[in-house]
């Protein structure tokens, strides 16, 4: 009876949209408070709400940036356990490519942002599975180091 709970917690999804900024062959990452790990600038769907909307609304309430939909450029979707979930879930996230035209301002649960090699993270004391699933990708596109 455990399994079957456990296949069925597992199947949950979590819809959310991601920021993908690249700076010197490295990746923006996001220090959240509350889950003690850094992350991908972004965050859930809302009901009814789509990757870009969320995504314009996400970075605008931990960044203090304000978004324009055709600055967004789609790079890929992770699909990747969701960290500190309870039941486990799965995280969906489509990731978009952005540019930064302004320096970011941290807000809500975001304590801080820093850049990134793949290394340097590996080094974090976390490892959030989605942000290791972009590195890959990333990685592999050659618009980061390994």
């Amino acid at each position: 009876m455990k399994l079957a709970k456990f296949m069925n917690d597992a199947l949950k999804k979590l819809h959310t949209a991601g920021l993908v900024v690249l700076q010197d062959r490295k990746l923006l990452l996001a220090y959240s408070k509350r889950k003690h790990a850094f992350y991908l600038p972004g965050g859930k769907l809302d009901d009814g709400e789509n990757a870009v909307a969320a995504i314009i609304r996400e970075i605008k309430e931990e960044l203090s940036i304000d978004l324009s939909p055709e600055e967004l450029d789609f790079y890929c979707h992770i699909s990747a356990p969701a960290y500190g979930e309870e039941p486990p879930v799965m995280m969906e996230q489509d990731c978009f490519l952005y540019t930064l035209k302004s320096t970011p301002v941290v807000n809500a649960e975001i304590e801080a942002v820093r850049f990134f090699s793949f290394t340097a993270f590996k080094k974090e004391a976390v490892q959030v599975p989605g942000v290791l699933l972009l590195f890959q990708q990333l990685i592999q596109d050659d618009k980061v180091d390994a």
